[in-house]
């Protein structure tokens, strides 16, 4: 399983997908790998090729809850550069070059201050990403236990 956390920790709460890879590097999870950037490119085709499994972590804007988490799928971009991919393009890069479809889920954790250069998370971010968290060891422990084969 392949984690990708990415955003500008510069711009405040857009800094929320690298402080929550960092934070799921830092335990050290068996089976998941991670990996942090300021944004997605065309060289994640290649990251998220080899894994089954994989998790976009980044800041939401406009959230209606802490954070979201759905299931995505290849998409074609609308307009493909080399700057700033969104995660079905990505994933469409993946199947195109690779030959390989990963299951992919977004977890977007919801943001407040984007605007200003500074280092730091907002209060209500912060709180977010703590949320998220909790969530996200939640369902790593049901995905572990879903793979568990029982002795018969």
């Amino acid at each position: 399983m392949l984690l990708i956390g990415y955003g500008n920790p510069g711009r405040g709460d857009d800094g929320l997908g690298p402080a929550f890879s960092e934070s799921m590097a830092s335990r050290s999870l068996t089976g998941l790998d991670v990996d942090t950037d300021y944004q997605l490119v065309a060289e994640h085709a290649l990251a998220i090729s080899g894994h089954d499994l994989v998790i976009f972590a980044d800041a939401e804007i406009g959230g209606a809850k802490a954070y979201s988490f759905r299931e995505i799928s290849p998409g074609a971009p609308e307009v493909l550069g080399s700057h700033s991919l969104v995660p079905e393009t990505v994933l469409a890069l993946c199947e195109t070059l690779y030959g390989a479809r990963p299951k992919a889920y977004v977890l977007g954790i919801s943001g407040y201050e984007y605007g200003d250069v500074k280092e730091g998370l907002s209060k209500k971010a912060s709180a977010n990403l703590a949320d998220a968290e909790v969530f996200f060891l939640g369902w790593l422990k049901q995905q572990a236990a879903s793979k568990l084969v029982l002795p018969t």
